[in-house]
Order: C-alpha cells, then structure tokens, then sequence
C-alpha cells in the first residue's frame, strides 16, 4: 500500500492551497484539509465497520480491533455507517423499525394522501409520530407542548406547498397531487418518501447507533428530524419551541428503564 502523505508533504498542499502567505490564511485552509482527511477516513473506516457488521462482528468485536470503546465506534462512525446503508439500499426498509416505528412510517403516508400530497415529507413523518401517543417521540412532544394540532395548523399554514414539502413541483397542481394521491391509495401503494425524508430515516439510523442501539424507535426518528435544519419538521419543532437539546433531553430520560419497542 502506498504510504499516505507526510506532515511536510500535506503542510506544502496547505500552502499552495491557501489564499496568501499570511499565516491567518493558511490556518483557514489548514482547517479546511483536515477536515476533508477527517471525513474521508471516517468513510474509509466507516465502509469497513458496515462490513465487519454485514459479517455477523459485534459491536465489541470492532471496538477490540479498532482499540477503542463501543460507544467511541457508535458516535464516530454512525452518520457514516448510516450513510453507507442507505446509499445501499435502493428503498427505505423497515427491518430496524419497532412496531411502533412501523406503525409511525405507515402513518406518515397517510397523513400525506389526506393532505393532498404525492410525496412523503419531513412534516408527514412529525405528524405521525403522534399515531403513537404512547412511543417516547410522542411522550417527548407532550412534554414540550407541542400537540397534534399544532403541527398539523404549522403544516397548513406554510402555505401553497409543493408535494412532501421538500419536492418541488409547478404550481397550480394541487388538484392533480390531490388526484395522484386517492389514485395511489386506491391502488394500496404508498406515496415514496422525498429527500428530505431519506434523509431523516438515515439520521434516525445514525441517532440508534449513537445510542448503542440495534433497532430504531420513534425517539430516533424525532431526533433525526433535527439534523436538516431547512426542512419544514425541524422548522416546525423549532418555532415551537422544542429545540433539540430538550427533545434529547427528554429522550434520554424516557430510555432510562425502558427496553425496544418505543
């Protein structure tokens, strides 16, 4: 293999790559390689982790090889894990899910078909987290006041939105998005999921790894909804004001004593 760039070798890149000779400069650009070096070899890593997974390795297993704690592996390398599973993966599977995770992904359509919309939106996934008042997400919602009605007048009150929220489509089609929607339940298919939405599921993955979990509950799913701050659930939560450390908050003390299945 050949032998990766040395200190001198990488200070010459970060020369040649900064803006100017002064010092402030080429700290900027010195920040900006290490970061692209650190995202590459959490990729690398990360790739290789999946397929130590993929084998049937334990958590305890990679940890062992890697030298360090399992919850050091979980937190380093579950958004690339996570990433690597879904760019795998042609469409969301639910193999993860709790029943009750399920039973919020079937609602998510739902709550889609009866807006009018022809796709799934970050904003469809909130609204059914409450289909499961009992799961933690739903608990963790009540205790920041944040209802079913609320979300759901948020939802409306953004407006002429384009199907799922987070795909666009040319206005003056809401009759026809109404239309493909009935036309879609009637046929039992599910509206797909926009990406704003895969992006949410693939966070959810993230969050239970960060937590050392092997499964996916309604408490990931809402705390996956924070890590796109442009999309309309986050905005939603935000403007309620259930920010995201709260909703860990929350979250964390919920899993105390409980076991999967939330």
């Amino acid at each position: 293999m050949a032998p990766p760039p040395t200190l001198q070798e990488l200070i010459e890149i970060v020369r040649q790559d900064s803006s100017s000779d002064q010092p402030l400069d080429q700290l900027v650009a010195a920040a900006a390689a290490a970061a692209q070096l650190e995202e590459t070899t959490d990729a690398l890593l990360g790739h290789f982790v999946d397929r130590c997974r993929r084998d049937g390795r334990s958590w305890t297993e990679i940890s062992a090889a890697l030298g360090v704690t399992k919850q050091a592996v979980h937190k380093r390398f579950a958004t690339a894990i996570a990433t690597h599973v879904a760019a795998a993966t042609a469409a969301p599977t639910f193999e993860r899910f709790t029943n009750r995770a399920r039973h919020v992904m079937a609602g998510s359509s739902q709550a889609a078909i009866s807006l009018g919309d022809d796709f799934v939106g970050t904003e469809h996934l909130l609204l059914a987290l409450f289909t499961e008042p009992e799961g933690i997400a739903g608990r963790a919602l009540t205790a920041m006041d944040v209802s079913e009605d609320t979300v759901r007048a948020a939802i409306l009150a953004a407006g002429d939105r384009a199907a799922g929220q987070d795909e666009p489509s040319a206005p003056g089609t809401a009759a026809a998005l109404r239309l493909a929607a009935v036309t879609s339940a009637a046929a039992g298919t599910r509206p797909p999921f926009s990406g704003p939405a895969k992006l949410v599921l693939r966070d959810a993955l993230a969050v239970a790894l960060e937590f050392g979990h092997n499964y996916i509950g309604t408490e990931h799913i809402l705390l996956g909804m924070y890590r796109n701050d442009d999309s309309l659930a986050t905005q939603i939560l935000t403007q309620a004001g259930a920010i995201e450390s709260t909703a860990r908050a929350h979250v964390t003390a919920m899993l105390r004593g409980h076991g999967p299945g939330h």
